[in-house]
């Protein structure tokens, strides 16, 4: 009798897949999408190019128009390769690593959805709570690689090609290599943050359409027009709930002292939109039929 009572508890619970295993299926699935791969092979090539580019610019020879300012730059980069991975990070962060966050958060809802897929995973015994955990965490994954890979290649690409062993900071004094390598990975986590940020609001419009191009012209569409009333000195009031406000002040980190306002106001602002993009992300999908 007992043994009758328990077998349909057990049954229950086997219906159940562990969080890990659905977490690995969501990271290989997305890892193989061709486009994916694409993206991170871009990646691996962007810091080299500029790398070689800045090693062209800053040789040329003295004379001529636009002299002083290639002497500006060659005195910054020259024999100071580790500052080439926060130039590659605060030139991606503009626009292009927001619309890989925003391409991968469009992939994980809207893609699926547009295919059938999600709505398969939608009539599954997994709850949606976990499922749009599993979805968050895939995106935010991608898009600590994507940053991570770009930051590996700067650091290599830097050494070999520029030089130097260690930071000149924008403040004009030199860091050691340890230290230098630990504003490296600041500057890693801080941009990470602030593309989790955009790909949660990306998330929350995945889970309510089900066409990417839509999510991400969305996504992308709202930064720029960020930009420019960020731009706009008489709308400073509104400028503080803006999220690419303080992304300039990213480059803080090579400065020496490091002033740390900017940076965790930013960190703050970014963890806010993390938590309204996966609030409003998470009261879609509680009502979502497929």
């Amino acid at each position: 009798m007992t043994l009758a009572l328990d077998a349909p508890l057990v049954a229950e619970q086997r219906t159940k897949a562990p969080v890990g295993r659905l977490l690995w299926s969501e990271l290989r699935f997305m890892f193989r999408r061709p486009r994916t791969l694409v993206a991170l092979g871009l990646l691996v090539i962007g810091p080299i190019i500029a790398a070689i580019a800045m090693s062209v610019a800053t040789s040329t020879p003295v004379g001529g128009p636009g002299n002083q300012v290639i002497q500006g730059v060659a005195s910054l980069v020259a024999d100071n390769g580790l500052i080439l991975p926060v130039f590659v990070l605060m030139l991606c962060m503009v626009m292009l690593l927001p619309m890989l966050g925003a391409m991968w958060s469009a992939d994980a809802l809207a893609g699926e959805t547009q295919t059938g897929a999600l709505r398969g995973l939608l009539l599954t015994p997994v709850s949606r709570v976990r499922l749009l955990a599993v979805k968050a965490v895939g995106v935010a994954v991608l898009s600590f690689v994507a940053v991570a890979i770009i930051a590996v290649v700067s650091i290599i690409a830097g050494v070999t090609i520029l030089g130097g062993g260690g930071l000149l900071t924008m403040s004009g004094s030199t860091l050691p290599v340890g230290p230098s390598l630990g504003r490296i990975g600041l500057m890693v986590v801080l941009v990470t943050i602030q593309v989790w940020a955009v790909a949660a609001v990306a998330l929350a419009i995945s889970a309510a359409t089900e066409h990417p191009l839509v999510v991400m012209a969305s996504a992308l569409g709202g930064i720029i027009t960020f930009t420019i009333l960020n731009n706009i000195p008489a709308l400073d009031w509104l400028h503080p709930v803006l999220l690419t406000d303080g992304w300039d002040r990213l480059a803080d980190v090579i400065r020496d002292p490091m002033p740390t306002d900017g940076i965790t106001t930013g960190l703050l602002r970014a963890a806010c939109y993390i938590v309204i993009g996966y609030s409003l992300a998470l009261a879609r999908m509680s009502t979502k039929d497929g």
